[in-house]
């Protein structure tokens, strides 16, 4: 038993060191301003037009079925409510989570995992550079900062595609639909929304370095890191959301 879970304990330990390592270094010069740039490109370039191409059939989705159940109870006119409210409060951060942790972080984990296998990662610390303020602290910005980009994306995308699969295929009084967003969705909810994406982007960046960082071995083993930054960064996220839902819940009431 002592055996099986040697392995996974070190790798949690060995990824929350890292991440204290980056939250402390953050700020220690020189700052990375430039890699942080081109990992913020590199990261929206990838995870661009997925975002959109879950985004829109997400929040067609959402709006089909909110708004049959609202013209069964014969309250249509909320449906600009109900397709603001849940755009930003799930489908926006749930989106985020899929893209992030399936296109931004397995891109980082290979591009990191390639450097590993090639011997660059210590041919730094021979040098005497930190891996972790070199190449980590700018990447688990990044992946926040793009998180939190593709959360706005995704949110407008949700609300003008429930507006005009709405009025234009459900026959729904545009005016009714855009005096309705505001009634269950306030700054409060918009500002949770964000620090929820932000929140996944962050960890997906820092499981996705620790992954990249820990590889041994040739090809294969950087296939293997790329599958298992699916798995964990996923495992994590989901548990995050459900946490940070019930926060905003609490908050919000």
């Amino acid at each position: 038993m002592k055996n099986v879970l040697e392995v996974p304990v070190r790798g949690l330990g060995g990824f929350f060191a890292m991440t204290l390592d980056a939250f402390r270094y953050t700020f220690s010069r020189p700052v990375q301003w430039k890699e942080f740039i081109e990992q913020a490109w590199f990261i929206a370039r990838v995870s661009m037009l997925p975002t959109i191409l879950v985004a829109v059939p997400f929040t067609v989705l959402v709006s089909f079925t909110l708004n049959i159940l609202l013209r069964e109870i014969g309250a249509s006119d909320l449906s600009g409510a109900g397709a603001a409210f849940g755009t930003i409060s799930q489908v926006g951060p749930m989106v985020t989570v899929l893209v992030v942790a399936g296109a931004g972080a397995t891109a980082i984990c290979a591009d990191l995992g390639a450097r590993t296998i090639r011997e660059e990662i210590a041919a730094m610390e021979v040098l005497g550079i930190d891996p972790i303020k070199r190449l980590v602290i700018p990447r688990m910005w990044a992946s926040m900062l793009v998180a939190m980009l593709l959360n706005a994306m995704v949110s407008t995308i949700g609300i003008l595609g429930g507006f005009l699969f709405s009025v234009y295929l459900q026959d729904v009084n545009p005016g009714a639909f855009v005096n309705g967003i505001p009634l269950l969705t306030g700054l409060t909810d918009v500002v949770m929304s964000e620090v929820r994406a932000g929140a996944f982007g962050l960890i997906a960046g820092l499981v996705a370095c620790y992954m990249g960082l820990s590889v041994k071995g040739g090809p294969k083993s950087v296939g293997d890191a790329v599958n298992q930054t699916v798995v964990y960064a996923f495992m994590a996220l989901f548990a995050v959301n459900v946490i940070l839902t019930a926060v905003g819940v609490k908050i919000a009431s």
